[in-house]
Protein backbone atom coordinates (compact mmCIF):
# COMPACT_ATOMS: atom_id res chain seq x y z
CA UNK A 1 0.00 0.00 0.00
CA UNK A 2 3.11 1.94 0.68
CA UNK A 3 3.79 2.19 -3.26
CA UNK A 4 0.43 3.95 -3.96
CA UNK A 5 0.57 7.67 -5.00
CA UNK A 6 -0.48 10.51 -2.56
CA UNK A 7 1.13 14.20 -1.27
CA UNK A 8 1.92 13.27 2.05
CA UNK A 9 5.12 11.31 1.33
CA UNK A 10 3.43 7.79 1.37
CA UNK A 11 1.31 5.72 -0.35
CA UNK A 12 -1.78 5.25 1.84
CA UNK A 13 -5.27 4.07 2.28
CA UNK A 14 -6.60 7.54 0.78
CA UNK A 15 -8.08 8.65 -2.55
CA UNK A 16 -5.42 6.83 -4.44
CA UNK A 17 -6.28 3.51 -2.99
CA UNK A 18 -9.55 3.87 -4.27
CA UNK A 19 -8.56 5.09 -7.98
CA UNK A 20 -5.98 2.23 -8.14
CA UNK A 21 -9.64 -0.13 -7.06
CA UNK A 22 -11.35 1.85 -10.33
CA UNK A 23 -8.40 0.46 -12.15
CA UNK A 24 -8.53 -2.92 -11.53
CA UNK A 25 -12.49 -2.70 -11.60
CA UNK A 26 -11.26 -1.15 -15.98
CA UNK A 27 -9.27 -3.62 -16.60
CA UNK A 28 -11.27 -6.64 -15.59
CA UNK A 29 -9.26 -7.45 -12.49
CA UNK A 30 -10.40 -9.51 -9.49
CA UNK A 31 -7.88 -10.09 -6.89
CA UNK A 32 -5.43 -7.26 -5.43
CA UNK A 33 -2.19 -8.48 -3.22
CA UNK A 34 -0.96 -6.37 -0.94
CA UNK A 35 2.27 -7.02 1.23
CA UNK A 36 2.08 -6.95 4.76
CA UNK A 37 0.32 -3.98 6.05
CA UNK A 38 1.68 -3.71 9.49
CA UNK A 39 3.79 -0.89 11.87
CA UNK A 40 7.15 -1.62 9.75
CA UNK A 41 10.19 -1.75 12.05
CA UNK A 42 13.84 -2.23 11.07
CA UNK A 43 14.75 -1.15 7.51
CA UNK A 44 11.45 -0.28 7.07
CA UNK A 45 10.63 -4.18 5.93
CA UNK A 46 6.69 -5.16 6.25
CA UNK A 47 8.57 -8.29 7.21
CA UNK A 48 10.13 -6.98 10.31
CA UNK A 49 6.98 -5.63 12.30
CA UNK A 50 6.51 -4.23 16.12
CA UNK A 51 3.41 -6.47 15.78
CA UNK A 52 2.02 -9.38 13.70
CA UNK A 53 -2.00 -7.68 14.65
CA UNK A 54 -1.28 -4.20 14.45
CA UNK A 55 -1.99 -2.06 11.06
CA UNK A 56 0.55 0.02 10.08
CA UNK A 57 -0.44 4.34 11.09
CA UNK A 58 1.10 5.90 8.55
CA UNK A 59 -0.76 4.35 6.40
CA UNK A 60 -3.93 6.65 7.65
CA UNK A 61 -5.25 8.44 5.03
CA UNK A 62 -4.66 12.09 6.36
CA UNK A 63 -7.89 13.27 3.94
CA UNK A 64 -10.29 11.07 5.76
CA UNK A 65 -8.72 12.65 8.78
CA UNK A 66 -9.80 15.60 7.66
CA UNK A 67 -13.09 15.08 6.44
CA UNK A 68 -14.26 13.52 9.98
CA UNK A 69 -13.11 17.08 11.17
CA UNK A 70 -10.46 15.24 12.89
CA UNK A 71 -7.65 17.73 11.01
CA UNK A 72 -7.55 21.46 10.12
CA UNK A 73 -7.08 22.38 6.64
CA UNK A 74 -3.78 24.12 7.78
CA UNK A 75 -2.60 20.54 8.97
CA UNK A 76 -2.40 19.51 5.50
CA UNK A 77 -1.12 22.87 3.65
CA UNK A 78 0.98 21.81 1.87
CA UNK A 79 3.41 24.68 1.86
CA UNK A 80 4.23 23.13 5.64
CA UNK A 81 5.22 20.02 4.30
CA UNK A 82 9.02 18.65 3.44
CA UNK A 83 9.51 18.50 -0.11
CA UNK A 84 8.33 14.36 -0.14
CA UNK A 85 9.71 12.58 -3.30
CA UNK A 86 6.77 11.45 -5.66
CA UNK A 87 8.42 8.29 -6.99
CA UNK A 88 9.74 6.52 -3.71
CA UNK A 89 9.16 6.87 0.11
CA UNK A 90 11.64 8.62 2.29
CA UNK A 91 10.90 7.24 5.77
CA UNK A 92 12.33 9.02 8.17
CA UNK A 93 10.49 12.92 7.15
CA UNK A 94 7.36 10.32 6.31
CA UNK A 95 7.11 9.14 9.72
CA UNK A 96 8.35 12.06 11.66
CA UNK A 97 5.35 14.50 9.59
CA UNK A 98 3.28 11.65 9.73
CA UNK A 99 3.22 10.37 13.45
CA UNK A 100 3.03 14.87 14.63
CA UNK A 101 -0.30 15.29 12.33
CA UNK A 102 -1.50 11.59 13.66
CA UNK A 103 -1.28 13.37 17.60
CA UNK A 104 -3.26 15.98 16.70
CA UNK A 105 -6.09 13.96 15.21
CA UNK A 106 -5.98 11.39 18.41
CA UNK A 107 -5.80 14.28 20.76
CA UNK A 108 -8.79 15.54 18.91
CA UNK A 109 -10.85 12.43 18.81
CA UNK A 110 -10.42 11.58 22.18
CA UNK A 111 -11.21 15.19 23.39
CA UNK A 112 -14.51 16.08 20.82
CA UNK A 113 -14.96 12.41 18.96
CA UNK A 114 -18.68 12.01 18.72
CA UNK A 115 -20.98 9.93 20.95
CA UNK A 116 -21.24 6.90 17.91
CA UNK A 117 -17.50 7.09 17.55
CA UNK A 118 -16.64 6.87 21.17
CA UNK A 119 -18.65 4.10 21.47
CA UNK A 120 -17.45 1.90 18.47
CA UNK A 121 -13.86 3.15 19.76
CA UNK A 122 -14.43 0.96 23.01
CA UNK A 123 -16.63 -1.60 21.20
CA UNK A 124 -13.00 -1.81 19.03
CA UNK A 125 -10.87 -1.81 22.21
CA UNK A 126 -12.34 -4.20 23.86
CA UNK A 127 -13.26 -6.78 20.84
CA UNK A 128 -9.06 -6.82 20.29
CA UNK A 129 -7.66 -6.10 23.97
CA UNK A 130 -5.88 -9.92 23.40
CA UNK A 131 -3.31 -8.47 21.42
CA UNK A 132 -4.54 -4.52 21.24
CA UNK A 133 -3.41 -3.77 25.00
CA UNK A 134 0.25 -5.09 24.84
CA UNK A 135 0.93 -3.47 21.49
CA UNK A 136 -0.64 -0.09 22.47
CA UNK A 137 2.02 -0.40 26.01
CA UNK A 138 5.02 -1.80 23.97
CA UNK A 139 4.71 1.45 21.52
CA UNK A 140 4.37 3.68 24.10
CA UNK A 141 7.31 2.19 26.02
CA UNK A 142 9.48 2.29 22.84
CA UNK A 143 8.73 5.95 22.66
CA UNK A 144 9.08 6.81 26.03
CA UNK A 145 12.75 4.95 25.60
CA UNK A 146 13.91 6.76 22.06
CA UNK A 147 13.12 4.08 20.01
CA UNK A 148 15.34 1.52 21.87
CA UNK A 149 15.00 -2.08 21.43
CA UNK A 150 12.68 -3.77 24.23
CA UNK A 151 15.78 -5.47 25.74
CA UNK A 152 17.49 -2.55 26.85
CA UNK A 153 14.52 -0.86 28.44
CA UNK A 154 14.41 -0.39 32.62
CA UNK A 155 13.82 -3.84 34.01
CA UNK A 156 10.38 -3.50 35.29
CA UNK A 157 9.34 -3.57 32.22
CA UNK A 158 11.11 -5.11 29.69
CA UNK A 159 10.64 -7.96 31.47
CA UNK A 160 6.93 -7.09 32.37
CA UNK A 161 7.26 -7.22 36.20
CA UNK A 162 2.90 -7.08 37.28
CA UNK A 163 4.26 -3.91 39.03
CA UNK A 164 6.20 -2.16 36.46
CA UNK A 165 3.28 -2.79 33.94
CA UNK A 166 0.87 -0.88 35.87
CA UNK A 167 3.21 1.71 36.61
CA UNK A 168 4.27 2.04 32.60
CA UNK A 169 0.51 1.74 32.44
CA UNK A 170 -0.97 4.55 34.35
CA UNK A 171 2.30 6.91 33.77
CA UNK A 172 1.42 6.78 29.60
CA UNK A 173 -2.15 6.29 29.56
CA UNK A 174 -2.28 8.99 27.03
CA UNK A 175 -0.08 7.57 24.74
CA UNK A 176 -1.38 3.89 25.01
CA UNK A 177 -5.22 5.67 24.03
CA UNK A 178 -3.28 7.58 21.21
CA UNK A 179 -1.43 4.10 19.60
CA UNK A 180 -5.23 2.79 20.46
CA UNK A 181 -6.51 5.26 18.64
CA UNK A 182 -4.93 5.16 15.55
CA UNK A 183 -5.28 1.09 15.64
CA UNK A 184 -9.48 2.00 15.74
CA UNK A 185 -9.46 3.99 12.89
CA UNK A 186 -6.51 1.90 10.61
CA UNK A 187 -9.52 -1.05 10.69
CA UNK A 188 -12.55 1.24 9.96
CA UNK A 189 -10.28 2.77 7.20
CA UNK A 190 -9.16 -0.72 5.63
CA UNK A 191 -12.71 -1.98 6.06
CA UNK A 192 -14.58 0.97 4.20
CA UNK A 193 -11.79 0.00 1.20
CA UNK A 194 -12.51 -3.02 1.37
CA UNK A 195 -16.27 -2.49 1.58
CA UNK A 196 -15.60 -0.19 -1.82
CA UNK A 197 -13.77 -3.07 -3.57
CA UNK A 198 -16.20 -6.13 -3.08
CA UNK A 199 -18.66 -3.88 -4.58
CA UNK A 200 -16.73 -4.25 -7.61
CA UNK A 201 -15.67 -8.15 -6.98
CA UNK A 202 -12.33 -7.49 -5.79
CA UNK A 203 -10.60 -9.54 -3.42
CA UNK A 204 -7.76 -8.85 -1.00
CA UNK A 205 -5.07 -11.25 -1.20
CA UNK A 206 -2.72 -10.38 2.54
CA UNK A 207 0.62 -11.93 3.15
CA UNK A 208 1.44 -13.85 6.56
CA UNK A 209 5.20 -13.70 7.43
CA UNK A 210 6.10 -16.41 9.26
CA UNK A 211 8.25 -15.06 11.64
CA UNK A 212 7.83 -11.82 13.55
CA UNK A 213 10.60 -9.29 14.58
CA UNK A 214 12.27 -9.67 17.43
CA UNK A 215 11.61 -5.82 18.51
CA UNK A 216 7.85 -5.95 18.41
CA UNK A 217 5.13 -6.20 20.54
CA UNK A 218 4.95 -10.32 20.18
CA UNK A 219 8.02 -11.24 21.31
CA UNK A 220 8.10 -8.58 24.29
CA UNK A 221 4.40 -10.06 25.51
CA UNK A 222 5.25 -13.49 24.89
CA UNK A 223 8.91 -14.53 25.64
CA UNK A 224 7.83 -17.98 26.55
CA UNK A 225 7.23 -18.96 23.12
CA UNK A 226 11.00 -18.17 21.45
CA UNK A 227 14.59 -19.15 22.02
CA UNK A 228 15.76 -16.44 23.48
CA UNK A 229 18.33 -16.14 26.57
CA UNK A 230 18.06 -14.66 30.30
CA UNK A 231 18.27 -11.21 28.72
CA UNK A 232 15.42 -11.71 26.27
CA UNK A 233 18.01 -11.59 23.38
CA UNK A 234 17.65 -14.44 20.51
CA UNK A 235 19.55 -17.48 20.75
CA UNK A 236 18.77 -18.72 17.35
CA UNK A 237 17.43 -17.16 14.57
CA UNK A 238 15.84 -17.58 11.09
CA UNK A 239 17.37 -17.53 7.33
CA UNK A 240 17.54 -19.66 4.60
CA UNK A 241 20.67 -21.16 3.06
CA UNK A 242 22.34 -19.92 0.09
CA UNK A 243 20.13 -19.35 -3.23
CA UNK A 244 19.24 -17.74 -5.67
CA UNK A 245 19.13 -14.00 -4.72
CA UNK A 246 22.42 -14.28 -2.55
CA UNK A 247 25.29 -16.85 -2.44
CA UNK A 248 25.80 -16.64 1.44
CA UNK A 249 22.06 -17.01 1.84
CA UNK A 250 20.09 -14.62 3.85
CA UNK A 251 20.24 -14.27 7.38
CA UNK A 252 16.62 -12.57 8.55
CA UNK A 253 17.86 -12.44 12.21
CA UNK A 254 14.22 -13.25 13.22
CA UNK A 255 13.77 -15.36 16.94
CA UNK A 256 12.92 -18.92 16.17
CA UNK A 257 9.47 -20.53 17.27
CA UNK A 258 9.32 -22.89 20.46
CA UNK A 259 7.14 -25.15 18.71
CA UNK A 260 6.90 -28.08 20.98
CA UNK A 261 5.07 -24.91 23.47
CA UNK A 262 3.10 -23.86 21.07
CA UNK A 263 1.51 -26.93 20.08
CA UNK A 264 1.24 -28.17 23.39
CA UNK A 265 -1.17 -25.34 23.29
CA UNK A 266 -3.63 -25.63 20.47
CA UNK A 267 -1.58 -23.20 18.40
CA UNK A 268 -3.65 -21.03 20.13
CA UNK A 269 -1.40 -17.76 19.17
CA UNK A 270 -1.23 -18.84 15.51
CA UNK A 271 -5.05 -19.00 15.44
CA UNK A 272 -5.51 -15.83 16.97
CA UNK A 273 -3.14 -14.09 14.18
CA UNK A 274 -4.92 -16.06 11.44
CA UNK A 275 -8.48 -15.04 12.74
CA UNK A 276 -6.70 -11.35 12.77
CA UNK A 277 -5.41 -11.83 8.78
CA UNK A 278 -8.57 -13.13 7.79
CA UNK A 279 -10.86 -10.44 9.15
CA UNK A 280 -8.53 -8.10 6.88
CA UNK A 281 -8.17 -10.60 3.61
CA UNK A 282 -10.34 -12.78 1.21
CA UNK A 283 -7.05 -14.35 1.43
CA UNK A 284 -3.62 -14.75 2.49
CA UNK A 285 0.06 -15.80 1.02
CA UNK A 286 1.64 -17.87 3.64
CA UNK A 287 4.97 -16.67 3.50
CA UNK A 288 8.13 -19.17 3.75
CA UNK A 289 5.56 -21.98 3.80
CA UNK A 290 8.60 -24.54 3.70
CA UNK A 291 9.38 -23.82 7.05
CA UNK A 292 6.42 -26.05 8.49
CA UNK A 293 8.03 -29.05 7.30
CA UNK A 294 11.77 -27.83 8.13
CA UNK A 295 13.40 -24.74 8.80
CA UNK A 296 17.03 -23.13 8.16
CA UNK A 297 18.12 -22.25 12.13
CA UNK A 298 21.20 -20.41 12.64
CA UNK A 299 23.24 -19.43 15.68
CA UNK A 300 22.66 -15.56 16.67
CA UNK A 301 26.04 -14.96 16.81
CA UNK A 302 26.75 -15.64 13.05
CA UNK A 303 27.09 -13.05 10.54
CA UNK A 304 25.37 -15.26 7.47
CA UNK A 305 23.11 -17.81 6.93
CA UNK A 306 25.86 -19.63 5.92
CA UNK A 307 26.64 -21.99 9.24
CA UNK A 308 23.11 -22.95 10.02
CA UNK A 309 21.08 -26.40 10.14
CA UNK A 310 17.54 -27.71 9.07
CA UNK A 311 15.40 -28.20 12.31
CA UNK A 312 11.81 -29.78 11.85
CA UNK A 313 8.76 -27.98 11.60
CA UNK A 314 5.00 -28.09 12.95
CA UNK A 315 3.98 -29.80 9.94
CA UNK A 316 0.66 -31.12 9.97
CA UNK A 317 -0.53 -30.88 12.99
CA UNK A 318 0.04 -27.10 12.81
CA UNK A 319 -1.83 -27.17 9.51
CA UNK A 320 -4.65 -29.29 11.33
CA UNK A 321 -5.09 -26.61 14.13
CA UNK A 322 -5.48 -24.18 11.50
CA UNK A 323 -8.11 -26.15 9.86
CA UNK A 324 -10.03 -27.41 12.95
CA UNK A 325 -10.12 -23.85 13.57
CA UNK A 326 -11.47 -21.97 9.61
CA UNK A 327 -12.60 -24.80 7.50
CA UNK A 328 -11.09 -24.74 4.39
CA UNK A 329 -8.06 -22.90 4.78
CA UNK A 330 -7.85 -19.64 2.34
CA UNK A 331 -4.32 -19.80 2.35
CA UNK A 332 -1.56 -19.70 -0.32
CA UNK A 333 2.27 -21.68 0.20
CA UNK A 334 4.57 -19.76 -0.42
CA UNK A 335 6.69 -22.55 -1.36
CA UNK A 336 9.64 -20.97 -3.59
CA UNK A 337 13.67 -21.91 -2.86
CA UNK A 338 14.85 -24.99 -1.11
CA UNK A 339 11.80 -26.68 -2.26
CA UNK A 340 11.95 -31.02 -0.80
CA UNK A 341 9.00 -33.74 -1.88
CA UNK A 342 8.03 -33.26 2.13
CA UNK A 343 6.85 -29.92 2.04
CA UNK A 344 5.06 -30.38 -1.65
CA UNK A 345 3.72 -33.15 0.03
CA UNK A 346 2.65 -31.12 3.11
CA UNK A 347 1.06 -28.47 0.52
CA UNK A 348 -0.93 -31.37 -1.17
CA UNK A 349 -2.04 -32.68 1.68
CA UNK A 350 -3.93 -29.84 2.78
CA UNK A 351 -4.94 -28.87 -0.84
CA UNK A 352 -2.97 -25.40 -0.70
CA UNK A 353 -1.97 -23.94 -4.17
CA UNK A 354 1.68 -23.17 -4.43
CA UNK A 355 3.57 -20.44 -6.69
CA UNK A 356 5.45 -20.05 -9.53
CA UNK A 357 7.37 -17.50 -11.00
CA UNK A 358 8.35 -17.34 -14.80
CA UNK A 359 11.59 -15.56 -14.05
CA UNK A 360 13.01 -18.65 -12.39
CA UNK A 361 12.15 -20.60 -15.53
CA UNK A 362 15.26 -19.97 -17.91
CA UNK A 363 17.95 -20.55 -15.46
CA UNK A 364 20.56 -23.29 -14.32
CA UNK A 365 18.61 -23.99 -11.27
CA UNK A 366 17.94 -27.70 -11.32
CA UNK A 367 14.05 -27.05 -10.31
CA UNK A 368 13.92 -24.39 -13.48
CA UNK A 369 11.75 -26.50 -15.27
CA UNK A 370 9.19 -26.59 -12.97
CA UNK A 371 8.20 -22.83 -13.15
CA UNK A 372 7.72 -23.00 -17.30
CA UNK A 373 4.16 -22.72 -17.62
CA UNK A 374 3.70 -25.93 -19.82
CA UNK A 375 4.44 -28.01 -16.27
CA UNK A 376 1.73 -26.08 -14.71
CA UNK A 377 -1.40 -27.34 -12.71
CA UNK A 378 -4.64 -25.79 -12.30
CA UNK A 379 -4.29 -25.16 -8.47
CA UNK A 380 -1.03 -22.64 -8.81
CA UNK A 381 -0.40 -18.57 -8.57
CA UNK A 382 1.76 -17.82 -11.42
CA UNK A 383 3.52 -14.78 -11.35
CA UNK A 384 5.87 -12.88 -14.01
CA UNK A 385 8.18 -12.32 -10.88
CA UNK A 386 7.45 -11.48 -6.74
CA UNK A 387 8.32 -8.63 -4.52
CA UNK A 388 11.96 -9.85 -3.70
CA UNK A 389 12.79 -9.94 -7.83
CA UNK A 390 13.78 -7.84 -9.86
CA UNK A 391 11.30 -6.14 -12.08
CA UNK A 392 10.88 -8.44 -15.96
CA UNK A 393 12.23 -5.05 -17.56
CA UNK A 394 15.24 -4.79 -14.88
CA UNK A 395 15.96 -9.15 -14.82
CA UNK A 396 16.03 -8.93 -18.24
CA UNK A 397 18.31 -6.01 -19.15
CA UNK A 398 20.85 -6.99 -16.10
CA UNK A 399 24.47 -7.77 -17.55
CA UNK A 400 25.26 -9.90 -14.40
CA UNK A 401 27.81 -7.50 -13.53
CA UNK A 402 28.01 -7.32 -9.82
CA UNK A 403 24.95 -10.32 -9.30
CA UNK A 404 26.76 -12.38 -7.03
CA UNK A 405 24.17 -15.83 -8.12
CA UNK A 406 24.67 -15.26 -12.16
CA UNK A 407 27.23 -14.41 -14.60
CA UNK A 408 27.17 -12.61 -17.70
CA UNK A 409 27.38 -16.13 -19.64
CA UNK A 410 24.69 -17.22 -17.29
CA UNK A 411 22.09 -14.22 -18.31
CA UNK A 412 23.17 -15.06 -21.65
CA UNK A 413 22.05 -18.86 -21.61
CA UNK A 414 19.09 -17.84 -19.97
CA UNK A 415 18.06 -15.27 -22.47
CA UNK A 416 18.78 -17.75 -25.05
CA UNK A 417 16.30 -20.37 -23.18
CA UNK A 418 13.71 -17.61 -22.32
CA UNK A 419 13.46 -16.35 -26.21
CA UNK A 420 13.18 -20.33 -27.91
CA UNK A 421 10.57 -21.21 -24.88
CA UNK A 422 8.48 -17.86 -24.99
CA UNK A 423 8.96 -17.73 -29.09
CA UNK A 424 9.82 -13.92 -29.55
CA UNK A 425 12.98 -12.16 -30.89
CA UNK A 426 12.52 -8.26 -29.93
CA UNK A 427 13.53 -8.07 -26.46
CA UNK A 428 10.55 -4.51 -26.72
CA UNK A 429 8.36 -5.17 -23.91
CA UNK A 430 9.49 -7.92 -22.48
CA UNK A 431 7.19 -7.28 -19.38
CA UNK A 432 4.18 -8.24 -22.09
CA UNK A 433 5.48 -11.21 -23.00
CA UNK A 434 5.71 -12.84 -19.98
CA UNK A 435 2.36 -11.75 -18.76
CA UNK A 436 1.14 -12.82 -21.70
CA UNK A 437 2.46 -16.66 -20.97
CA UNK A 438 1.38 -16.66 -17.48
CA UNK A 439 -1.92 -15.12 -18.48
CA UNK A 440 -2.13 -17.94 -21.50
CA UNK A 441 -1.23 -21.03 -18.90
CA UNK A 442 -3.67 -23.05 -17.02
CA UNK A 443 -2.93 -21.72 -13.71
CA UNK A 444 -6.03 -20.69 -11.84
CA UNK A 445 -4.71 -17.23 -10.94
CA UNK A 446 -2.10 -15.08 -12.84
CA UNK A 447 0.13 -11.78 -10.88
CA UNK A 448 1.60 -9.55 -12.31
CA UNK A 449 3.13 -6.87 -10.19
CA UNK A 450 2.51 -3.33 -11.02
CA UNK A 451 5.66 -2.91 -11.86
CA UNK A 452 5.71 -4.85 -14.85
CA UNK A 453 2.11 -3.62 -15.70
CA UNK A 454 3.91 -0.35 -16.48
CA UNK A 455 7.13 -1.85 -17.66
CA UNK A 456 9.65 -0.63 -15.15
CA UNK A 457 13.42 -0.88 -15.06
CA UNK A 458 15.47 -2.13 -12.07
CA UNK A 459 14.78 1.52 -10.14
CA UNK A 460 11.20 0.30 -9.90
CA UNK A 461 12.44 -3.06 -7.69
CA UNK A 462 10.50 -3.11 -4.06
CA UNK A 463 13.40 -5.36 -2.14
CA UNK A 464 16.86 -6.70 -2.73
CA UNK A 465 16.90 -9.99 -0.38
CA UNK A 466 20.49 -9.61 1.67
CA UNK A 467 20.30 -5.84 2.08
CA UNK A 468 19.02 -4.27 5.39
CA UNK A 469 18.37 -1.02 3.79
CA UNK A 470 17.31 1.03 0.63
CA UNK A 471 14.19 -1.38 0.07
CA UNK A 472 10.59 -0.61 0.27
CA UNK A 473 10.58 3.02 -1.18
CA UNK A 474 9.15 2.66 -4.45
CA UNK A 475 5.88 4.32 -5.43
CA UNK A 476 4.01 5.01 -8.78
CA UNK A 477 3.85 8.03 -10.58
CA UNK A 478 -0.08 10.06 -9.88
CA UNK A 479 -1.40 9.30 -13.90
CA UNK A 480 0.40 6.39 -14.65
CA UNK A 481 -2.66 4.32 -14.67
CA UNK A 482 -3.81 5.29 -18.27
CA UNK A 483 -7.18 3.90 -20.06
CA UNK A 484 -5.20 2.51 -22.62
CA UNK A 485 -3.12 0.56 -20.17
CA UNK A 486 -6.72 -0.44 -18.67
CA UNK A 487 -7.76 -1.34 -21.97
CA UNK A 488 -4.85 -3.29 -23.23
CA UNK A 489 -5.44 -5.85 -19.10
CA UNK A 490 -8.56 -5.89 -20.13
CA UNK A 491 -8.49 -7.35 -23.81
CA UNK A 492 -6.14 -9.93 -22.29
CA UNK A 493 -8.01 -10.96 -19.54
CA UNK A 494 -10.88 -11.25 -22.22
CA UNK A 495 -8.56 -13.31 -24.58
CA UNK A 496 -7.66 -16.05 -22.12
CA UNK A 497 -11.34 -16.56 -20.27
CA UNK A 498 -10.12 -15.14 -17.45
CA UNK A 499 -13.39 -12.73 -16.49
CA UNK A 500 -14.56 -14.96 -13.93
CA UNK A 501 -12.78 -17.39 -11.19
CA UNK A 502 -9.62 -17.32 -13.03
CA UNK A 503 -7.95 -13.90 -12.31
CA UNK A 504 -4.94 -11.64 -12.73
CA UNK A 505 -4.02 -9.68 -10.11
CA UNK A 506 -1.90 -5.96 -10.66
CA UNK A 507 -0.17 -5.13 -6.96
CA UNK A 508 1.39 -2.27 -6.57
CA UNK A 509 4.76 -2.65 -4.94
CA UNK A 510 4.85 -7.08 -5.18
Amino acid sequence: MTSLPGRFGIGDLGPYAYQFADFLFASGQKLWQVLPLNPTGYGDSPYQCFSAFAGNPLLLSLERLREQGLLKKSDLDMAQLPPFLEASVDYGPVIKFRMAILRRAAQTFLADGSRADRVAFDRFCESTSSWLDDYALFMACKDAHHGAIWTSWEPRISKRNAQGVSEWSRKLAPELKAHKYWQFEFFRQWEHLKTYCRQREIRFMGDVPMYVAHDSADVWAHPELYYLDEQGRPTIVSGVPPDYYSATGQLWGNPIYRWDLLAANGYQWWIERFRASLALFDLVRLDHFRGLESYWEVPASESTAIHGRWAKGPGGGFLSALQDAFGELPIVAENLGVITPPVEELREQFGLPGMSLLQFAFGSDPQGPSFRPHNYSRDLIAYTGGHDNDTTVGWWSSSGVGDSTRTPEDIRKEHGVARAYLNFHDDYEINWVMMRAVLASVADVAIAPLQDVLGLGSAARMNRPGTASGNWKWRYRPGALSGELSARLRSLVALYGRQEGRTVISDPGS
